[in-house]
């Protein structure tokens, strides 16, 4: 499914147009991704749990040269799916 594809399906399930429907995904989204930039953890109970994990810095190959290479430290997004969810998908 697209970002377009579940706006359409909220636009039908809500009385909303797909425009407020578009945005108030988009709000959605700009909010979890401010919060994880603040290094908050977001829940949504019955859904999962959105939280930053970390990469430790660490060496990597080149896949052309073969040559190592040093990959930094980095800060990634990480989704916990949580006990409902996965029991729906059983």
């Amino acid at each position: 499914m697209t970002k377009e594809e579940l706006i359409e399906r909220i636009s039908k399930a809500v009385p909303l147009s797909k425009a407020d429907a578009g945005r108030a995904l988009n709000t959605i989204i700009d909010n979890i991704v401010k919060a994880l930039k603040k290094g908050e953890k977001l829940t949504l109970i019955g859904f999962g749990t959105f939280h930053v994990g970390k990469r430790k810095a660490r060496t990597g190959r080149n896949p052309r040269t073969g040559e190592a290479i040093k990959i930094l430290a980095r800060k990634i997004p990480k989704f916990k799916a949580g006990k409902a969810f996965k029991d729906l998908l059983k």
